[in-house]
C-alpha cells in the first residue's frame, strides 16, 4: 500500500506477516496526525546503528487512510527499500538523521 503525503516521500505500508517483528521491540512512543490518526512504533533490537522508532503502524487510522490499518511502514530516510527489484534513493526530510560532527 502506497501512501502519498504533501511534502514527504511516498510511504510503503506492508503487511505485518511480511515483517520479522521479533527483530523489533514495541516502544511507548506514539504520534498523532490530523489526517491519519495515532501511530504506534517499534525499535530495532539489534546492535546496528538504527534510530529508534524506525517502524510504525496505525492500529485505528482515520477513515481517509483506512486501508493502512495494521500495516507497517519504515522510515525511507533510514532503511533501504526495494520496489520491483530497484532500490529507492533515501530521501532527505525533517525525519532524516543529522550527520554527526567530526
Amino acid at each position: 500500500m502506497l501512501l502519498f503525503e504533501t511534502g514527504l516521500p511516498t510511504r510503503y505500508y506492508i503487511p505485518r506477516e511480511d515483517v520479522r517483528l521479533d527483530l523489533f521491540e514495541p516502544t511507548d512512543h506514539s504520534t498523532g496526525c490530523p489526517y491519519k490518526g495515532t501511530a504506534e512504533y517499534w525499535s530495532w533490537r539489534g546492535t546496528a546503528d538504527v534510530p529508534p522508532h524506525i517502524v510504525w503502524s496505525y492500529p485505528e487510522p482515520l477513515p481517509a487512510v483506512g486501508p493502512v490499518k495494521g500495516l507497517l511502514a519504515f522510515y525511507n530516510e533510514e532503511v533501504d527499500i526495494t520496489v520491483d527489484g530497484e532500490r529507492l534513493e533515501r530521501p532527505i526530510t525533517p525525519f532524516s538523521r543529522k550527520p554527526s560532527a567530526t
